[in-house]
């Protein structure tokens, strides 16, 4: 099955069967860009679904926020319940044909929608769209799920032996800022473009 196809994941949608969308900005996330001074920084969040976490960053003055979704209709969503974010920041396209340079890319359930195959051409275009110095942030699952994905979990060796070819690791350590129902099953993670 294509994890990368348009239409599985508008069927998802449609559906309602978007277990991964908790309804709001994740914690990890919003702690951590309220930490951040430079609001004027570029943001991308891919695969970003129903958008809470873009809607979070614009609010709190992350004006250059732009929101990636393969699938439309959820786009479409976000656009009619927040107005006020530019059309222009709503990217229909194909993460992997998307071009872009960012300072930060928030990461938040779409490198768990990838097939572990993918995993190899996600760093390599993470990597062609962050500025130097640029950085992911964001959660991934930190254990292995009993059913065929997606999602598709991981352990931390693994996660840590893939990334570090590709960006220096300034953190991946157990997140102490899960939702209950993720609580010791997520790795809050940063890297660094080199």
């Amino acid at each position: 099955m294509n994890y990368l196809d348009e239409s599985y994941w508008t069927q998802r949608y449609e559906q309602g069967a978007t277990g991964w969308d908790i309804g709001y900005a994740s914690t990890p996330l919003v702690q951590y860009l309220d930490q951040i001074e430079n609001r004027d920084i570029k943001v991308l969040i891919p695969g970003g679904g129903n958008g809470h976490e873009a809607a979070y960053a614009f609010e709190k003055g992350f004006q250059n926020t732009f929101l990636l979704d393969f699938a439309k209709s959820p786009l479409t969503k976000f656009r009619k319940s927040n107005p006020q974010f530019p059309e222009e920041n709503l990217l229909n396209e194909d993460f992997f044909t998307h071009k872009g340079d960012y300072d930060l890319i928030l990461e938040q359930t779409f490198f768990c929608a990838l097939h572990p195959d993918q995993r190899e051409a996600y760093c390599e275009k993470m990597k062609t769209l962050l500025k130097p110095n640029g950085k992911i942030v964001g959660v991934l699952f930190s254990i292995e799920f009993e059913r065929q994905g997606p999602p598709f979990g991981g352990k931390i060796r693994d996660y840590e032996k893939l990334f570090s070819k590709y960006f220096d690791i300034i953190k991946m350590e157990p997140c102490y800022n899960s939702i209950p129902p993720r609580r010791g099953a997520e790795l809050f993670f940063m890297l660094q473009n080199q």
